[in-house]
């Protein structure tokens, strides 16, 4: 798997909130290669991509991919035959014959029978996730993981599997404390 950080925009802290706590917004791009078609684990990609998750105490990352032929999910990161097993239940669910032979149905057919498949696949799987991020980690269960899962053989036009990802994260930054904890308001001086 091979990772390349494209862009960056960083606001920290961009406002101030109603309740008076800062706020930081980030967002990177990111691209993934998936090495060869399949479900393909990428959790330590995106929090590489996006070194501001460690400094939000408590937020969201929206992980969004910007492609019609692949998909993101969330789903077992330690046995990797999870990954072998959900892209052949997806290749069960969305056959590529649908593409030839009598009963074809499909009328996009120029990229090859693994496209519309692809597009189908990435519509019933989404493109988008929102994680929750606690004490500067995605807060994802013991045995969950990012994947992203790519529907195509060859990567559509491109001759490859180049994949960008846009990684967008908000939240309360790690300093920043509220009143409730004794780090919020600034005692006035006593005359």
């Amino acid at each position: 798997m091979e990772f390349r950080q494209l862009n960056c925009q960083l606001l920290f802290p961009s406002y101030l909130a109603p309740c008076g706590r800062a706020r930081m917004w980030a967002q990177k791009t990111i691209q993934v290669t998936a090495p060869k078609r399949g479900c393909h684990l990428i959790t330590k990609a995106v929090v590489k991509g996006c070194p501001e998750i460690a400094s939000i105490r408590v937020g969201l990352a929206n992980v969004f991919l910007q492609h019609t032929s692949a998909s993101l999910s969330i789903n077992e990161n330690a046995d990797p035959t999870v990954r072998t097993d959900m892209e052949n239940a997806l290749n069960h669910i969305v056959p590529e014959d649908w593409h030839e032979g009598p009963e074809a149905f499909f009328e996009h057919t120029l990229e090859g029978p693994d496209d519309m498949t692809g597009h189908v696949k990435s519509s019933l799987m989404g493109v988008s996730l929102n994680i929750p991020i606690t004490n500067g980690r995605l807060n994802l269960g013991t045995w969950q993981g990012i994947y992203l899962n790519e529907h195509r053989n060859a990567g559509g036009w491109g001759g490859g599997h180049r994949r960008h990802i846009v990684i967008t994260v908000q939240g309360q930054p790690m300093e920043s404390h509220s009143p409730a904890q004794g780090g919020g308001e600034k005692k006035k001086p006593k005359k």
